[in-house]
Order: structure tokens, then sequence, then C-alpha cells
């Protein structure tokens, strides 16, 4: 399926809760006026009793059962056929026994007369709609991963047409051996080959590598990567299935259908539920009937109200309570939860893998060292030099070094030397920043082991020259983020381990690792590589949770136990995650730890509550007090349950404080 499949398929199914409910819950009220127990229970008596009226109770009781309840029994179908018995098992069971049962006794089917159950059926569908319709609309969703993956290519692309002509063509009708031309500041259509043209292509986004990497022709170009100041023309080499993007969008794919087997802690709690309520109605039917010896329509009917009662409406809410009071906290501190089941295993985590770029960096160049190597200017004055000029190159590096100059000054005769530098006269003297291999080629030397320290952490340097002299260097880096630092000791002192994921240099990874005392950190990771690696560390023995924000990230955010994207990031690691930071604070994983650790604490509170009421309900509703004179009639049943439901949503409140 699609991501736009997923999404409003999503959509769908909360619409579908919705009106189911509205339906039910207002078919409950004549059931509830026609229910002879609450006739009973109310101190009515007979009075509301005419010809006929348990047949409309039946068909009332119907439409319920069968519109309200279907979700259900699909639920009880899938569960039983995964062999997973969980909450839909539960309900199912409880719901299909009352109609059964109900229905015999009304028309005193097989001679078997006793108490009417549509009530307790009518209110638990109610309940368990209302349940999962919060739950559902309180937890964003499924995944349109997919979906934005596919827009990040364009729509058209710039054809070569026999003749030298450009067209455009839609981006199905390019084919393999197609020449495209790519305009500054558009999307690569799809992965091939400069064939004319240089350029600087962004692949950060598809790849994490954070510079800007130089295209000449032969060079490989990935579709999706964003293309600089230069024209280029790209010879087409995979499309369709065989690309880049599709071979990610497969891997999230497959990451997210191998996560969904995850269980939540509500159908944990309902399987043995389940296997309780069987149970104990079966024991129930035999000692009452078999070894007790009391007649079978009394053993049936307490049977059935030990299954009917098992299935608490308080565990219907336990769960949904605390998680639309937990949604809420989250997104006033900036988190969106995606996915219940990884959030509660934030608890659990013990790694914590970062992505780099964008992530624990801000993922765009910075200056970081500038050092003075001859003559008259010190640091400040190189700075500003070299700024002035690149103040007038549109090049990603050319930006950094003008935003870092704390002044500029007049440029007389600039001029970019394509693939070098550029130069221009200031003050009268001539004045180059250049590469490194500009100043090789020049025979030029600038030996000096504070600029070969600052290359070999992984930093681009570029020198600047004064009439030919090699006065100065400086050095731009993917500057670390203030806040970094701080998440890293944060989730150190919990005993997390911190890793780093790069597709970045061996050298700059270790810089990175090294100024923030990682304890571990991978370097040169290919994108499809990524998840494999997150893989490899869970089989370790660790629970991970994988940090980033690119597309490269999105397999490995699918993969990772939980998942969660840095809000800035590209839409397509947003809809990979199952928490969102809306806020660019690494910060806040620590955050979404405690928060998640906290809401496991109330939901298992509220389960001991909603179970609690069983282990007493259960006892009563079998008739273990019989002989001293107290039985659980369904009334009590139902007043204890409407009492545990107020206690569960009285403590989900309490997760505010």
């Amino acid at each position: 399926m699609n991501g736009q499949g997923h999404a409003s398929h999503h959509e769908m199914m909360i619409e579908d809760f919705k009106r189911r409910f509205l339906v039910s819950f207002a078919l409950t009220i004549p059931i509830l006026i026609l229910s002879p127990q609450i006739q009973e229970w109310v101190g009515l008596g007979d009075s509301l009793r005419f010809p006929g009226d348990l047949v409309l109770l039946f068909l009332l009781s119907s439409i319920v059962f069968f519109y309200g309840g279907y979700p259900f029994y699909r639920g009880l179908y899938n569960e039983l056929k995964a062999r997973r018995p969980g909450m839909m098992t539960l309900i199912g069971v409880a719901i299909i026994n009352a109609y059964a049962y109900s229905t015999i006794v009304v028309f005193e089917l097989f001679g078997i007369s006793g108490k009417i159950f549509y009530w307790e059926l009518a209110t638990l569908i109610d309940v368990m709609l209302l349940g999962h319709w919060m739950e559902m609309r309180s937890v964003i969703g499924a995944s349109k991963a997919l979906e934005e993956l596919a827009q990040l290519m364009p729509s058209i692309a710039h054809k070569v047409m026999p003749d030298g002509d450009l067209a455009d063509v839609p981006l199905e009708e390019i084919a393999r051996g197609d020449r495209v031309v790519v305009k500054p500041g558009e999307r690569v259509p799809a992965d091939g080959q400069v064939v004319e043209g240089a350029s600087s292509v962004d692949e950060s986004m598809v790849t994490g590598e954070s510079r800007p990497v130089a295209k000449e022709p032969e060079d490989e170009v990935i579709g999706g990567s964003l293309n600089g100041e230069g024209s280029i023309t790209v010879e087409v080499q995979k499309t369709g299935k065989d690309s880049f993007i599709s071979q990610v969008i497969e891997l999230v794919d497959e990451a997210q259908a191998a996560k969904s087997q995850t269980q939540n802690l509500a159908d944990r709690a309902a399987f043995w539920l389940t296997i309780i309520a069987l149970s104990a109605g079966l024991i129930t039917l035999i000692v009452w009937y078999a070894a007790v010896g009391s007649e079978f329509v009394f053993a049936l009917e307490r049977s059935v109200t030990v299954m009917v009662i098992t299935c608490p409406h308080a565990l219907g809410l336990a769960i949904p309570l605390v998680v639309t009071v937990s949604t809420a906290l989250a997104a006033q501190q900036g988190f969106l939860i995606r996915n219940r089941t990884s959030f509660e295993n934030a608890r659990n985590l013990q790694a914590v893998v970062f992505d780099k770029t964008g992530t624990l960096t801000e993922g765009q160049f910075g200056v970081t060292d500038t050092v003075k190597l001859a003559g008259e200017c010190d640091e400040e004055r190189l700075l500003m030099y070299a700024g002035s000029l690149e103040q007038f190159s549109e090049h990603p590096i050319a930006k950094a070094i003008a935003e870092a100059a704390s002044d500029h000054l007049a440029v007389d005769g600039f001029e970019s030397i394509p693939g070098k530098g550029v130069r221009g006269t200031i003050d009268g003297a001539e004045v180059l920043v250049v590469s490194p291999g500009y100043l090789r080629e020049q025979g030029l030397d600038a030996g000096d082991e504070r600029v070969s320290r600052l290359s070999s952490q992984g930093k681009t340097v570029v020198y600047v020259l004064i009439d030919r002299e090699v006065c100065g260097a400086v050095a731009l880096a993917d500057v670390i983020r203030e806040e970094s630092r701080q998440a890293i000791d944060t989730l150190k002192e919990s005993g997390i381990r911190c890793m780093m994921l790069t597709g970045d240099k061996q050298e700059v990874a270790a810089w990175v690792s090294e100024e923030l005392a990682l304890d571990e950190y991978f370097a040169e990771v290919l994108p499809q590589e990524k998840a494999e690696k997150i893989k490899e560390i869970q089989s370790r023995g660790f629970v991970v949770a994988m940090v980033g924000d690119g597309v490269n990230d999105a397999p490995a955010l699918a993969q990772a136990d939980v998942g969660i994207a840095i809000g800035a990031g590209t839409d397509v690691a947003l809809e990979a995650a199952d928490i969102i930071l809306v806020k660019n604070n690494p910060n806040d994983v620590a955050s979404v730890i405690g928060l998640g650790r906290a809401t496991y604490k109330k939901m298992v509170q509220n389960l001991l509550w909603a179970t609690g009421y069983n282990a007493v309900a259960i006892p009563l509703a079998a008739g273990v007090l019989y002989g001293a004179g107290i039985l659980l009639t369904p009334a009590v049943g139902a007043f204890l349950m409407s009492l545990s439901t107020v206690i569960v949503a009285v403590n989900a409140q309490l997760l505010r404080v």
C-alpha cells in the first residue's frame, strides 16, 4: 500500500469507528429502557412492559451487535488467524456470549430461561468503540512516508530531444539512456551520470553527507538531490524500481511491516484476560452443573455472567484515556506521537543512535577556525577579506564564509576561478580565496601542522592569498549544535549508550564523536546500510532508538525500536518516525523517554485497577459465596464496572501532575 493509501485508510477507520459509535450509542438508550433488569433495578417493576417488547429489544440489540460490533469480530478473526489473541478477542468473546445467550433466553430456545444481557452487550460495544476512536484520533496515525519519498522527485524533466531542443516531459516518460538537463536549483529527476557541465550538488537530504559534492562529466548523480549553481546534462541510468529512492521506499516499507508485529500493553493484558474469562466460564459451568448438580439453566447463566463480566468496560478505556492525556501533554512539550507501541517501548531504551548531519550538527557549513600563516593581517581581517570576496559567490562554502565575516569591504574586479575559488582587488591588493588544489597547481606551499590537523578532522580548508602570498587558512565544517552536548550528557547519566551513524567521512565522524564524548560511532555508512547497522546494534541485545532527519535516515528510523525524527528534517523522515520532535532540539530525546516511562506507569496502574475489578467480580459472578447468600447479580456487576471505569478515568488525568 502506498503512503497516501496508508494515511487515507487511517482517516477512514477513524471516521468508521466514530459513525459506528454514534449509531450504537443512539440505539443503546432504547435498549436500556426496554431491558427488564434495568427496569427492575430502577424500581419500575413491569410498568414499562408491553407485548412484543422483548422482540423489539432483540431487534435493536441485533443492529448494535452486527453493526457496532463488526470491527471487533473482524479483529477477533485477524488475531486468531495470527495466533495472537488480544483485546479484540476478549471483546468479541464477551459480546458473542452475551448476544447468543440473551437471544436463547428471549425466544426460550431449548427451554432455557434466565437473565437478558443485551444492555451489557450494547454498553460494552459503545465503550469499546469510543475507546478505539479516542485512541486513533490522539495518535497521529499510519505512515505517509512512502508518499513523501515519491514527492522528492520532480514531476517533470527537461529532456534533450534528437534535434537538440529541450522538451518538458513527465517523469514516467524518462527512460534509460535519455539525456536530461538539470538547471540551477532544480532536483535531479533520475539516477544517472553527468555528461556535460559542472556544478555542486546537495545530496545531504538523500545521503546525509553535509558538504556540497562537486559534479563534473562522468560523475554519478542521485535522483532527488538538489542541483547547485551550475547547469548540468545527465544521462539517465536508473528509473522506477531500480532507482535509489525506490530502494529506500522498499526498505522503509519492509521495516515498518516488520515493526507492526509488536504488541502493546493493552493487548497483552487482554490476552491473559481472554484465557481467564474462557477458563473461568467453563469451570463455572462444569462445577455448577456436574459437581454441585444444579440445573443446567442456572449453571449456564453463571457461566455467561462470568464471561461477560470479565470484559470490563474499564479495560477498554484504561489505555485510551492515558494515551489521550499523554498525547496532549507530548504536544504541549513539542513532541508528536505517531506510534503508541514504540512510545511505550521508549522506557526500555538502552542505546540511542543519532544521525550526524542536521541532528547532532546544524546541517549547514559554518566557519570553525581561522589560521594566520603569514603577513600583516590578523585572523579577523583575514576572514573579512575572504568574506568580502565570497559574498558574490553562490557556493554553500562561500555563503558560510561571507556570513562569518564581521564586515564586508569594497571589492573591485571580482571574478570566479571555476572549481578553484575566487579573486578580486581589496584596498589595492589582489586577494584570492582558493582550494588546496589551486595551491598545488601553482606550486605554492602552505605546509603548516595546524592546517594539517584541521584537514585530518575532515574539515574543508580554503586558503587566503594576498598579493600571491599565502597569508591564512579558513576551516569549515558542519557546526555541532550546542544542545547536542547537553542531550548526550543527560542520556549518559540515565545509563543510555549514545552512538552516531553518519554517511560522512571517518575523520569528520571522529571529530564530532570526540567533541561530544560519544560511546561509539559508525562513519561512511551508505543510506541503504543504515537500517542494517541498527539491526546489528539490536542483535547485541540493545533496545535502540534512532534519531534522524533525512531521507537517508528513513529506513533506519523505521527499523529502530523507537524512531525519533527531528522536526526540521525532511517530511520523509518525519513520516517514517514513531515520534516527531517539533523543536529542533536533541535535548527533547531525554524528555520523550521520561514521558514514555511516566505514561507506561499510568497504563500499568490503570490495567491493575481494571483487572483488579475482575479479581473480585469473577469469583462472585461464578457463585463462590452462593452458600453465604451472596451472588453477584448483573446489576451489581454493572455498578462495580462503572466504579472501576471512573477510577481509571481519574487516574489517567493524574498523569498531568
